[in-house]
């Protein structure tokens, strides 16, 4: 077959782009023709894989505003849409390629399928500006996904809200984590050694420094962990994307608080094994990929009972899910792993 898989970006940070990278090295596995299409990119993929990359504005101000206003750029579908002519199927990870895709199925008559990851619901984000941005976005986004052929979910929490916005019924297939590259046993050394970390307790966070992360509710957990274990280090590693958010994280965060912003793809694996618990505070996932591979990985974790939390770590000794909020609860859970790991005798 030959098979199109569309995805706003391809950037080795970010969690949706990672599954479109893995989805199509899975496709290319099974024998299909896969080509790639993003407005813009930083991965190296196989030769194999067929890349095209539409282009995007290098202001990010201007780049959220195209993104929202993509279906006029009537340029971009004239070039584009000639060169989907003949895909079996197309493969559409969020608005806007959702649009592309459409008028894939529209033009030629290509399956065009919508793969699930969920919006941040716009209470989420504490600006007018950025609920009424996510409105938007939303609203453009369901309409597109309304017109898919068929829908895959990457949770049954994301299968149920997407019924609920927009009618439409979906599979739902969790995302795959690579064990080849997420797994016991990896020398976390080197990044306790670029760090100075000695054998200092360490509970890490891998994700965009967003609002709605809640990496605010981290730190204020991770202060009451160090009043009973001083030597405890929090890791942050992550694209920092709100330059107001992450200056205000900074301010209330000491320097046993580490901001680990340019973490390359393939070091990733080393960060999860240098903690002893993982941990996020977030308030929104539509899977929370980090959170698995973490798991994955043989590391405790910790986190609040949101979305599709309860469904994607296993419940055990080495999970804990707390009430959203509550900061004192998600302090005690960390500690409880910490202690068990005997680090307050380091």
């Amino acid at each position: 077959m030959k098979i199109g898989i569309m995805c706003p970006t391809l950037l080795t940070y970010s969690g949706i782009d990672r599954v479109a990278e893995q989805q199509a090295k899975q496709f290319v596995r099974e024998g299909h023709d896969v080509s790639l299409f993003t407005l813009k990119t930083n991965m190296i993929l196989p030769p194999e894989i067929k890349v095209f990359v539409l282009g995007i504005p290098t202001n990010l101000l201007v780049q959220r505003i195209y993104r929202l206003l993509f279906p006029l750029d009537f340029l971009k579908a004239v070039e584009w849409l000639p060169k989907i002519k003949g895909f079996d199927v197309v493969y559409s990870h969020q608005y806007p390629m959702n649009w592309l895709a459409y008028l894939a199925k529209r033009r030629y008559g290509i399956k065009y399928v919508y793969y699930n990851h969920g919006y941040p619901p716009p209470r989420f984000f504490s600006s007018p500006v950025e609920r009424t941005y996510m409105r938007l976005i939303t609203f453009f986004a369901n309409w597109t996904i309304k017109r898919a052929d068929q829908a895959i979910s990457v949770s049954h929490y994301l299968e149920r809200e997407l019924r609920k916005e927009t009618g439409l019924s979906s599979d739902v297939v969790y995302n795959e984590i690579n064990a080849q590259k997420f797994h016991p046993g990896i020398d976390g050394g080197g990044i306790r050694n670029q760090y100075h970390l000695g054998d200092a307790p360490v509970i890490l966070f891998v994700g965009r420094v967003e609002p709605y992360k809640g990496i605010h509710c981290l730190i204020d957990a991770y202060k009451m962990v160090a009043r009973t274990l001083p030597q405890a280090r929090l890791i942050i590693a992550g694209k920092q994307t709100s330059k107001n958010y992450t200056n205000m994280l900074k301010k209330m965060s000491d320097d046993k608080v580490i901001f680990a912003e340019d973490v390359p793809d393939e070091v990733i694996p080393a960060y999860y094994a240098a903690c002893n618990v993982y941990a996020t505070a977030t308030i929104w996932e539509g899977f929370d990929l980090p959170l698995a591979e973490a798991q994955v990985c043989g590391k405790p974790v910790v986190a609040f009972d949101i979305g599709p939390h309860p469904e994607i770590i296993k419940i055990s000794g080495e999970a804990k899910l707390v009430p959203q909020g509550d900061i004192n609860a998600m302090a005690a859970a960390i500690l409880s792993f910490l202690i068990r790991q005997n680090v307050d005798k380091i």
